[in-house]
């Protein structure tokens, strides 16, 4: 089953600004897209539960979102940087 993938703003906007304050842009590109090609296939087999969100770590971020399998849909509300910029 295929997912459709959204991002709300405040995920977006933290994700430019990760890209933009980074010296490595092609590892938050990567990460980024990894993220959501999981998202897109399998949401609710990767990641781990964190609380009514699931989270899911693919280096140097973490993404925090909601499955709504009755809708084929995944939010993801928050983008985390794992590193110190």
């Amino acid at each position: 089953m295929r997912y459709t993938v959204v991002h709300d703003p405040i995920a977006l906007n933290a994700l430019a600004r990760y890209w933009m304050i980074l010296s490595d842009r092609q590892a938050v590109s990567a990460a980024s897209n990894e993220i959501d090609r999981l998202l897109r296939t399998m949401p609710d087999r990767c990641g781990v539960p964190f609380g009514a969100f699931r989270e899911l770590t693919v280096h140097p971020l973490a993404a925090l979102y909601v499955v709504s399998p009755a809708d084929c849909m995944v939010r993801v509300v928050s983008i985390m940087l794992l590193i110190q910029p």
